[in-house]
């Protein structure tokens, strides 16, 4: 099997135009994937519509390797999205809040300065009368302290802009795979170059 994928490079090496020919395909889906998945960005209003558990902090609720959707807009609460009204004859076009989270809410935030991000509930809320402004408290359902030792210097509550979205669903253990892809680099070199080689050398 190896053998003939190499075989099937040479050949295509040999021949420019077979190999622009595959590497228009590569682009395409490398492409598909990408519009796929900026447009669930849109349609969730979220910088990181899925996310993978990396830890067992949210555990038994979520476990290490889960894949979780994320939503930021108020569908299922009134949304951070653009809205079409009439309003005396004209139309109007109106930007709704980010949902107000609750607490017991499960959301995935980020810290300053911090690329990784957390999974963890909200454990306490304050609101501003005058404006209904809120920050938030957090903590993993199994650790036992809350998460300002995680926030960023100086920090003792997350704002909603911390907030990359709110858990609406999972899926079991599906995101082991891109544990074990960080846990060991080389192996998501060898997965990207395998289907480069596929793509490249599959045959009409």
């Amino acid at each position: 099997m190896l053998q003939q994928q190499v075989d099937e490079v040479k050949r295509l090496w040999a021949n420019k135009r077979q190999l622009a020919h595959q590497g228009l395909n590569l682009a395409m889906v490398v492409l598909t994937a990408l519009m796929i998945w900026k447009g669930l960005m849109a349609y969730t209003q979220s910088e990181s519509p899925v996310v993978v558990v990396l830890s067992g902090s949210m555990e038994p609720a979520f476990q290490r390797g889960d894949i979780l959707y994320l939503d930021n807009t108020v569908r299922a609460c009134l949304t951070l999205r653009l809205k079409v009204y009439i309003s005396n004859w004209n139309f109007v076009v109106a930007r709704a809040q980010k949902p107000q989270l609750e607490i017991g809410d499960i959301v995935v935030y980020k810290v300053k300065g911090r690329d990784i991000p957390i999974v963890h509930r909200v454990l306490e809320l304050h609101e501003r009368a005058e404006d209904g402004y809120q920050v938030y408290l957090t903590k993993g359902d199994n650790n036992n302290v809350d998460d300002r030792g995680l926030y960023a210097y100086g920090q003792s509550w997350l704002e909603r802009e911390d907030i990359v979205g709110i858990a609406r669903a999972s899926v079991p253990y599906a995101g082991m795979l891109t544990i074990l892809l960080n846990d060991y680099p080389v192996l998501k070199y060898l997965l990207v170059g395998g289907m480069a080689v596929l793509v490249l050398t599959q045959r009409e």
